[in-house]
């Protein structure tokens, strides 16, 4: 069930925290997820300890806990300390553009609408290619960022701007100068039903993208198994040949399944490399056989609760996920237009 109130959020980082013990290679992800719902509970202070304990033991990627702790500590009243390491972030000039978000949408929400636009505008400088379409999902909220906070200083649209709502017109029916019209916030107060009936429009095509980095959700994830370890798979376990005919078939389907799931408008999505010790492990832990195909789509959920999960699609001419090491577009990503 979706934690709806601070006791199931505490609940949920409770679970997270002990996952992370189970599987301490991946306890990032899981102590991130944990941290973020401590937030959503209140407990601000006790989600910064989990901060720093991750900038303590070393983290993967510093500048995105830096830049999540930054947000947590400006939120209960460590201003300063949050305005540091804001300027530290600034200074390295990430190449991920999670931290760029944060931090942008942090000063952002704390009216400090001409600092954040000069995030947001460092940040697509420095990560997208100007007149290249082709933009990586993770880099899209920074585009429509922007274009947020750029509306709300009143300025006119440039070249970014329209790379916006190329982006976010190809996936919603309201145009980004109309969700981002500041002076739609009026409409709240109405008595009138068509007016309201707009406004929660709005709000639900905003829902999704906005401070996203600032929860990381893991990604919807499909099971990917190379051909090895599906030949190791079957062959042990028979019974589940129902599940994958072939190895083409299984990639097939693979891409299927994500294009279908992007159709409904379902965003970030992923892709999780399987092993056959790593499936049967979690067969183990669940008190299931590795047989057991209902276990397949909780594997694939768990990897990507881990962070194991690649993001999809691919850019056009970066490797296919299928380990081709043809580009994405001339592979599975062929007929993609």
């Amino acid at each position: 069930m979706r934690p709806d109130t601070p006791a199931d959020h505490i609940a949920e980082a409770e679970r997270l925290l002990r996952t992370a013990t189970q599987y301490p290679e991946d306890d990032e992800p899981l102590l991130l997820q944990a941290a973020a719902h401590l937030e959503l509970a209140g407990d601000r202070e006790r989600a910064s300890s989990l901060y720093d304990r991750l900038l303590a033991s070393g983290a993967d990627n510093p500048l995105l806990v830096k830049a999540l702790q930054a947000a947590n500590l400006w939120e209960y009243g460590h201003e300063a300390e949050a305005r540091a390491l804001i300027t530290g972030i600034r200074t390295a000039a990430p190449t991920d553009p999670a931290p760029w978000e944060i931090i942008a949408e942090t000063l952002e929400s704390h009216d400090e609408l001409e600092a954040s636009h000069d995030c947001f505008t460092t940040a697509i400088t420095l990560l997208l290619t100007p007149g290249d379409d082709d933009v990586p999902y993770d880099t899209q909220s920074l585009l429509t960022g922007r274009h947020r906070v750029r509306r709300m200083l009143g300025r006119p649209h440039d070249e970014w701007d329209a790379l916006a709502d190329k982006v976010h017109t190809a996936h919603a029916t309201i145009s980004l100068d109309e969700l981002h019209d500041p002076n739609r916030l009026w409409s709240l107060g109405s008595d009138n039903p068509a007016e309201l009936r707009a406004e929660i429009a709005r709000l639900r095509s905003e829902l999704g993208s906005y401070r996203s980095a600032l929860s990381r959700p893991f990604p919807v994830a499909v099971l990917h198994w190379p051909e090895p370890e599906l030949t190791e798979l079957l062959t042990a376990y028979p019974g589940l040949t129902s599940e994958y005919p072939s190895h083409a078939a299984h990639l097939t389907d693979i891409e299927t399944s994500l294009r279908d799931l992007a159709s409904t408008g379902t965003a970030n999505l992923g892709i999780v490399t399987s092993t056959v010790p790593s499936y049967e492990a979690f067969a183990a832990s669940e008190q299931s056989s590795p047989a057991n195909a209902d276990l397949l789509p909780q594997y694939a959920t768990t990897l990507a609760a881990r962070g194991r999960a690649l993001p999809w699609p691919p850019a056009k001419t970066a490797p296919c996920w299928c380990g081709s090491g043809t580009a994405y577009r001339d592979c599975h990503g062929v007929s993609r237009t």
